[in-house]
């Protein structure tokens, strides 16, 4: 699977993973419509429905970003046995989820491995 744009999108077994890089290391409004929109075609397309968003460069984001993850995360949803993570976070992005207690929704890994490991553990 490709991505056209500064995210790139690998499989670790049957896991979709979209890694962010240094061009997302601020995600505020400017380019955020199109990073959305990447993600919700991720999620439509993620076979099975198992995808880890790995944010370990990525220090800010605003509240469009949170609108942009529940966006992927109710389309992810529509498909039997999807499952969602978010690795990788720095502390702030971490704290912003856990404040509006989105951790309770969607797991926060600390890698990308960890959350590929509790996908495909049985």
């Amino acid at each position: 699977m490709s991505i056209s744009g500064p995210l790139s999108v690998v499989k670790v077994g049957d896991v979709t993973v979209v890694v962010f890089g240094s061009e997302q290391r601020q995600l505020d409004e400017i380019g955020l419509e199109k990073i959305g929109r990447q993600l919700v075609e991720v999620a439509q397309t993620a076979s099975p429905p198992l995808l880890v968003l790995d944010m370990a460069p990525t220090e800010f984001f605003g509240s469009s970003f949170i609108e942009a993850l529940f966006r992927v995360w109710k389309k992810l949803n529509t498909q039997p046995g999807a499952k969602f993570a978010i690795s990788g976070l720095q502390p702030y992005c971490k704290e912003v989820l856990e404040v509006t207690h989105l951790d309770r929704l969607w797991p926060l890994p600390a890698t990308r491995a960890e959350a590929v490991a509790a996908f495909t553990a049985k």
